[in-house]
């Protein structure tokens, strides 16, 4: 038997936008319900195979039903904006895929979806209709099943006639009765008062139909239900004909058009999922029929000297009208001690070269580095890659400068998106060129980096477009490098300090292990969440906060809500704090000491989409200093040898000052100018209380104020963290925002232009997309909002520590200093510094970082020395 595949596509697509979380493409575009419907769509027909496959819609036209009932789906609330701009791209997506639309005015899809099924039973075809809306139950007979998707839009229930029975007791037919009887609110269907689905299902049960019990009230028991039953007779037969699917809508049925051929325009489809970022879903359309030719064999492979010196000839004997072309693959590109390029891929004038370097180098090292040196050190031989930064690293490991870098594909997306969060060659040649090579042999690999050619030129013209060129040329571009010689300087651990840091850990925690024991009376698993839950909850008898599936919760955030009210709660906090730092800090620090007695952090350019730089193996950047344990982890960073000591450079109150400049509010930059301490001068003018009044605590209150406002923090966030009440919390931002009016309006505009442009800006114009500052959800929505308020803060901040950076290791380099940058950590630079140039690295440094940026307020930078970076700090 042929099936039928009919899709309730109004109701598919409010299922999925409810089920998934908000999600919007690059260019802003909301996609969760183009996506949820598209994944179902791939997932029945996997498991269906249909033979025929409809897709109905409803339109905006009035129905016969709205003719008939004015009130008909009255107060049904409006589909949000970010739904409704889905349904053109679902429309779409459904003509590419080759199946047929059904829509027309004066009916809703349930009656096409009934015309449909009572057509195709009636040509013996089986009908699968896939709906979120159980109206469509009356349609199931032994040939029409009626699929209802249940939770989010993967679980389901399949019913056809007898399902329905066992289920509830009456034929499909009835179930229409039983809807005129209760009504439906969904739809403002009225039935009849005081019959509610239970009552309504044991009279159809009885007497089969709304005609039969209106028959029949004499014999039914219920003062009340027998008098609306005849007060409401009328209401209920026309409830039940408002609930009923037409299924002779006067449409035209052709089965050879609506036949499911899987004719996909696949490169079609390709463009259209990547223009809406669903990756996942490439790989589920049909193969074979890709139009993408990779030119195999239009690359020479080399693996010996000749073919390399050949090479060398020809690219400097090139007229050089354009530049090099490279990328690379690199072995463990993330791990410093193994990091290794494996191959080149080359293209120059069209021409395009795979260098197996690592064989090549096991061969004859010194001689190839010696030729390819001719080429990679060369200043004049202009070169675009991908990943300068690590391609500086991997060449300097080998001996070799790279130089002559003018672009970098990498880096120029990430700053065109930050949000991508995935910035691979081939993603981004899918992205930009429409373009698909796939696989990893070496032919798609040079493919690819030929394809570099042109990702070049579309990525410079938006970099000109959005006017970031300083932003890359000037920053992110230079940053690659200097990023890399960080990584090859590596910080020096003291292996001794580390091992003894690690028994003090041991102690401690031993420590605090025991006085929770003696609290809770009793010995028990205190990483177990179940077995803490049950003292915490059970034993201890604490306020339940919050349950899962497997017990009570003991996560932060409720031991948080339990800080006040047992001893215990404070001891657990900081047992799960310090092993946390011991598993990260102390044996995690061991796992990745170099030979050298260093460890080399990688440090991400393309990973935050705050424009901040992250760093991995380890990830330095994160470490806890709440507790002194934690702290004390930095006694084991110490300088290169005795001859030099670790300089810290931080900036003073950076997100503050930026905030100062960019609101432009006289107040907050006359406080930076007379160098005030800001939250004592906050203090005092928010509580009107005089500067030698101000107490700690107002301090620091005033400071959590000043730091709220810069993360666009609400009053009930302010009073929670201050542990005030909500109406003490809102007093202090009222008063804030009255002594600094220019940072209210600040605050106010920018939320405005994060809605209007879709992004938000720093001062070096970096972008960042705010899509959740236009949502129709609230929580979506304020979340957005705080995002636009801090975003060119924490940027700017972010863009100057990088600036200061470069400046500084640029400094450091033309004046041929031993000294060298060893680490950022948020607004602070490390260096190791010799101590017969300290003096000098000491005002160069603070030089370069106070003037890297022209602000209307003064940066400052402190800057400490000492023998380990624990002192310097």
């Amino acid at each position: 038997m042929e099936k039928l595949l009919i899709l309730d596509s109004n109701s598919l697509m409010n299922r999925a936008f409810y089920a998934l979380p908000p999600l919007t493409n690059s260019e802003g575009i909301h996609t969760n319900a183009v996506l949820g419907f598209t994944t179902m769509l791939f997932k029945i027909k996997e498991e269906i195979e249909p033979d025929y496959i409809v897709a109905t819609f409803d339109r905006k036209a009035p129905t016969f039903r709205h003719k008939e009932y004015e009130d008909y789906k009255a107060g049904r609330k409006k589909m949000p904006e970010e739904l409704r701009e889905q349904f053109p791209l679902v429309k779409e997506l459904l003509s590419l895929m080759d199946v047929s639309i059904f829509e027309i005015d004066g009916f809703e899809a349930d009656d096409l979806i009934g015309t449909l099924s009572v057509y195709a039973e009636s040509h013996g075809i089986e009908v699968y209709i896939v709906t979120g809306d159980r109206d469509a139950l009356q349609l199931a007979t032994d040939n029409v099943k009626v699929i209802i998707t249940k939770k989010g839009i993967t679980e389901k229930e399949i019913y056809d006639k007898n399902r329905m029975i066992e289920d509830f007791g009456v034929t499909p037919t009835e179930f229409i009765d039983v809807k005129g009887l209760m009504g439906d609110a969904s739809d403002n269907i009225p039935g009849v008062p005081g019959i509610g689905e239970k009552t309504a299902y044991k009279l159809i049960q009885t007497y089969g139909s709304v005609e039969s019990v209106l028959q029949n009230i004499e014999n039914i028991s219920g003062k009340k239900i027998k008098e609306n039953l005849n007060k409401y007779s009328e209401q209920a037969l026309f409830s039940k004909k408002l609930a009923t699917i037409m299924t002779e809508v006067p449409v035209e049925i052709d089965l050879d058009a609506i036949k499911s051929k899987d004719k996909y325009d696949v490169e079609a489809l390709k463009k259209l999922f990547f223009k809406l970022q669903f990756k996942s879903l490439i790989d589920k359309l049909p193969k074979g029929e890709e139009k993408e030719e990779i030119p195999f064999d239009s690359y020479v492979f080399i693996e010996d000297i000749k073919g390399l010196k050949s090479l060398k000839d020809y690219i400097k004997k090139s007229k050089k009208k354009e530049p090099l072309y490279m990328s690379f693959d690199i072995i463990n590109p993330e791990l410093y001690s193994s990091m290794e390029i494996e191959t080149i891929y080359l293209c120059v004038d069209d021409k395009d070269w795979v260098i197996k370097l690592k064989g090549l180098l096991q061969k004859d090292k010194e001689e190839v580095i010696n030729i390819l040196g001719e080429v990679i050190e060369d200043h004049s031989i202009e070169k675009v890659c991908y990943d300068a930064k690590n391609a500086y690293t991997s060449f300097r490991k080998i001996g070799l400068n790279l130089e002559g870098i003018i672009f970098d594909i990498k880096i120029a997306a990430y700053i065109i998106d930050s949000s991508k969060g995935n910035y691979d060659l081939n993603i981004l040649i899918n992205e930009y060129l429409s373009k698909y090579p796939k696989g990893e042999d070496q032919a798609i690999k040079a493919y690819e980096n030929r394809l570099m050619k042109e990702l070049y030129k579309v990525l410079k013209e938006k970099i000109e477009e959005s006017h970031m060129e300083d932003l890359l040329y000037k920053m992110e571009l230079p940053l690659t490098k200097a990023l890399s010689h960080m990584e090859g300087e590596g910080f020096r651990i003291n292996r001794i300090m580390l091992d003894q840091l690690g028994n003090k850990f041991n102690l401690e925690i031993d420590k605090i292990q025991k006085e929770i024991y003696e609290l809770a009376e009793e010995e028990f698993n205190i990483n177990s969440p179940k077995q803490l839950g049950k003292i915490l909850f059970e034993k201890l008898d604490l306020p339940v906060i919050k349950k899962t599936k497997t017990g009570y919760s003991t996560n932060a955030e409720v031991l948080e809500a339990l800080t006040d009210k047992h001893p215990i709660i404070e001891k657990i906090t900081y047992y799960r704090q310090l092993a946390k730092i011991y598993s990260t800090y102390v044996e995690g620090l061991k796992a990745v000491i170099d030979s050298d007695d260093k460890i080399h952090s990688s440090f991400n350019q393309t990973v935050t989409t705050t424009g901040r730089l992250s760093s991995t193996e380890p990830n330095l950047q994160n470490i806890p200093i709440k507790y002194e344990m934690g702290r004390e982890i930095r006694k084991v960073f110490v300088p290169e040898n005795e001859d030099s000591v670790i300089l810290s450079a931080d900036y003073s109150q950076i997100e503050l000052r930026v905030l100062a400049h960019i609101s432009e509010d006289e107040n907050l930059i006359s406080a930076f100018k007379h160098h005030s301490d800001i939250h004592t001068k906050t203090a005092s003018e928010v509580f009107n209380t005089p500067i030698e009044e101000v107490t700690p605590l107002l301090r620091g209150r005033a400071k959590a104020v000043n730091f709220g406002i810069v993360y666009g923090i609400s009053d009930f966030s302010l009073a929670k963290d201050l542990k005030i009440p909500k109406k003490e919390a809102k007093e202090y931002m009222d008063a804030y925002f009255e002594r600094y009016p220019k940072v209210k309006k600040y605050m106010e505009d920018i939320v405005v232009m994060a809605k209007e442009k879709g992004y938000v800006t720093t001062l070096l114009n970096r972008r960042r997309y705010i899509k959740e500052a236009s949502a129709s959800n609230k929580i979506v929505k304020a979340l957005g909002e705080r995002l636009a308020m801090n975003a060119p803060i924490q940027g700017t901040a972010a863009d100057i520590i990088k600036l200061a950076m470069v400046n500084v290791q640029e400094e450091l380099h033309e004046k041929k200093m031993k000294s060298t940058l060893i680490l950022q950590v948020h607004d602070e630079l490390i260096l190791n510094v010799y101590k017969d140039e300290l003096e000098e690295v000491k005002a160069l440094v603070k030089k370069e970082m106070e003037e890297v940026l022209d602000l209307s307020v003064p940066l400052e930078v402190d800057i400490n020395i000492g023998e380990t970076w624990y002192e310097a700090k």
